[in-house]
């Protein structure tokens, strides 16, 4: 009898630029990276898999950035949405918070639907979700033949207060299902207050559900076609934990931070296997750069903005700023030197790529000797340094630059380092941490050419280059769990005694909804949940998150004080919104310890010498520095800047007088030297 194929799980991750594929082959895990299809992203991910050449069942984890990019580039479904009458111009109004205060000529960013496509239903349901005024069923039948006039390719349905009892919104979208359109119902995608954000959401998801849904059905075919098995495909989500594919084509809203999570989420795991458990996670690829801060767990936010849009579903407290290495440089209007956020991502991509005609970051660190051009993805695409030098020094003539291209290629890298600084500062100085106690763990692409001059700048005494950078990403995905994440606003006031019972009761409720909701989907396994609070003090409009125990709110205080620097002992406490995140652990990859370095794909062609050295351009100045192979590199073994670490995924720059060495776990640390 012939001996069943073994199971294949391979997660692939989707950036601007290059597609990383990584899977474990007889514990040796392994990565892939093809240029991207911006066009088709599923082309990428195929012609992955076809390199791999799958053998058996396939089990495929996916970060995506389709949804981000429909919404950046606002090419998603016509959306009609349907909230009680008065409100309909609430997603226009927004708060009144201005981005420019002082700017007259600031205009405001367009609503996902508009004004015409807006309906109002005569109901009312109070804050304690008693029920005001209702509505008669052949309202319903008129509103749907309205909203089917209009012709909308989704509908978005947010009544005030339903969080507190969602019986008119379970009519109205038991009415409108009629109409056989993707319907997103706000009760089921954000259980919470705050009418401008859980409309926002729920808009966004109506908007991109179309697309998402098309987008996954073709992925799940193509992938299926050729691997000619059974295939299962799981997205990654924003909050840092996989989902049913089914269930992300239904709620697409909460895989905005995709591919971002996954990489949070592998330099976590891969810095905790070297004893490091507070970090400031750099991911600088292609078109943009994350930053998040662990602070020996990952956190989740739920008031983020993307596109300048409110998104309240959970998601990694990620801060992401339009500088990568394919960041376009550009001489404003004054002749100051601007990088980025427009980028020439993979097509045509930075000059030294063959197609590109404008300087990017990525040609900068060519023309400054950072990146080698003969190592780039291990040999099998070489970098075009004399096109690279005559195109750039063409077009600083045109622009009347008198600097010469190492100046000009300085000026690049400074200009990007500072967009990153700050990024960074956003995640830790200006929410009370830090940096000095953190290690920088640098990945992506591009992480590691940057990471010690930024470290440098901040002050944080190591960085940490993980394993395999170019795909810790994609790592990241096939480590993450199951998860998901419920909710319930219930604001009650604490004057005295914490309504510890009540509270309990409540979540209970949640804990059943989880248990149904993994069921239904076909989990198995054990269901661990993580119970939490959002706390505020009374009169205030924003909350903590704190986890759920007798010293809720002593934790409560503890943590405003760390926050904002002050507390106040005799005012109250309100509980405001409980939550609850229910995960199921994934089978995690076994890398025995020959797998600890990893192999890539395919046999690359041989490059040279293991060291040899090479002039690299530091602050201004020619330096002979040694070029490493990663993995000649012995464990342990320390090693003295400047110097070029190269590997299939990335390059990393270490500068003079830093000391680095490979540590058991095959992460690469670099003391930092102020």
């Amino acid at each position: 009898m012939p001996r069943r194929p073994s199971s294949v799980r391979v997660a692939i991750d989707t950036g601007g630029t290059f597609t990383d594929c990584v899977w474990v082959d007889r514990g040796r895990l392994r990565t892939l990276k093809v240029f991207s299809t911006p066009a088709d992203p599923s082309r990428a991910i195929v012609e992955d898999l076809r390199k791999i050449g799958i053998k058996g069942d396939l089990t495929l984890l996916h970060g995506t950035t389709v949804g981000t990019n429909t919404l950046l580039q606002r090419k998603g479904a016509r959306v009609a949405l349907i909230t009680t009458a008065g409100f309909e111009d609430a997603i226009e109004i927004g708060r009144q918070a201005r981005p420019k205060l002082y700017d007259f000529f600031f205009d405001r960013i367009e609503p996902l639907v508009p004004a015409h496509l807006r309906f109002g239903l005569n109901e009312r349901v109070d804050c304690k979700g008693k029920v005001i005024e209702t509505f008669a069923p052949q309202e319903l039948k008129a509103l749907a033949l309205e909203v089917r006039r209009e012709n909308p390719e989704a509908i978005a349905i947010c009544l005030l207060f339903s969080f507190a009892n969602p019986r008119h919104e379970q009519a109205l979208a038991a009415a409108m299902k009629s109409l056989r359109i993707p319907l997103s119902v706000s009760h089921v995608i954000l259980a919470e207050f705050r009418e401008y954000e859980r409309a926002s959401t729920v808009v966004i998801n109506a908007y991109l559900q179309p697309v998402m849904q098309s987008y996954f059905e073709n992925l799940e075919r193509s992938v299926r076609q050729l691997v000619h098995r059974r295939a299962r495909v799981f997205i990654m989500q924003s909050s840092g934990g996989i989902a049913a594919l089914a269930s992300a084509a239904s709620q697409p809203v909460r895989t905005i931070l995709s591919g971002p999570a996954g990489g949070v989420v592998g330099a976590t795991a891969m810095a905790r296997r070297s004893g490091v458990d507070r970090i400031i996670s750099f991911d600088m690829g292609g078109t943009s750069t994350d930053v998040a801060l662990v602070d020996r767990k990952i956190q989740t936010g739920t008031q983020a903005e993307v596109a300048g849009l409110p998104v309240g579903v959970p998601m990694l407290d990620i801060h992401t700023v339009g500088a990568g290495g394919g960041s376009l440089a550009r001489f404003d209007a004054g002749g100051a030197l601007r990088v980025g956020p427009e980028s020439a991502g993979a097509d045509p991509g930075p000059i030294c790529y063959g197609r590109g005609t404008q300087p990017t970051v990525t040609d900068a660190n060519l023309l400054l000797g950072r990146l080698r051009p003969d190592h780039f993805l291990g040999g099998d695409f070489v970098l075009d340094v004399k096109r690279t030098r005559r195109l750039v020094a063409e077009w600083l003539k045109k622009q009347n630059c008198k600097l010469t291209l190492e100046q000009f290629a300085a000026g690049v890298l400074r200009v990007v380092n500072a967009t990153m600084e700050k990024a960074i500062r956003v995640v830790s100085i200006e929410r009370g941490h830090d940096p000095r106690d953190f290690t920088l763990v640098a990945f992506g692409g591009a992480g590691g050419l940057h990471a010690c001059e930024l470290a440098t700048q901040l002050g944080i005494p190591r960085v940490m280059v993980p394993a395999f950078p170019g795909a810790l990403s994609a790592f990241g995905i096939l480590a993450s769990d199951v998860v998901k994440d419920f909710s319930r606003t219930r604001l009650l006031e604490v004057a005295g005694k914490l309504p510890f019972e009540r509270l309990k009761t409540e979540l209970r409720a949640l804990e059943t909804i989880a248990e149904r909701s993994f069921r239904q989907e076909g989990w198995k396994g054990k269901i661990d949940c993580q119970r939490s609070v959002d706390v505020r003090y009374g009169g205030q409009g924003y909350e903590l998150n704190v986890p759920f125990d007798a010293d809720l709110v002593a934790t409560f205080e503890r943590e405003h004080q760390r926050r904002y620097g002050y507390t106040y002992p005799d005012r109250e406490v309100e509980l405001v919104t409980l939550r609850l995140r229910g995960t199921i652990k994934s089978a995690q990859p076994e890398i025995d310890k020959a797998g600890s370095k990893t192999a890539t794909a395919t046999r690359h062609k041989r490059t040279g010498p293991r060291l040899v050295r090479a002039r690299v351009i530091f602050s201004g100045k020619p330096v002979i520095t040694a070029i490493y192979a990663r993995d000649s590199l012995q464990a342990n073994k320390k090693y003295s800047g400047p110097a070029i670490v190269t590997e299939y995924s990335a390059t990393t720059v270490v500068p003079p007088r830093m000391v680095f060495w490979c540590d058991r776990a095959a992460n690469l640390v670099i003391q930092i030297k102020s």
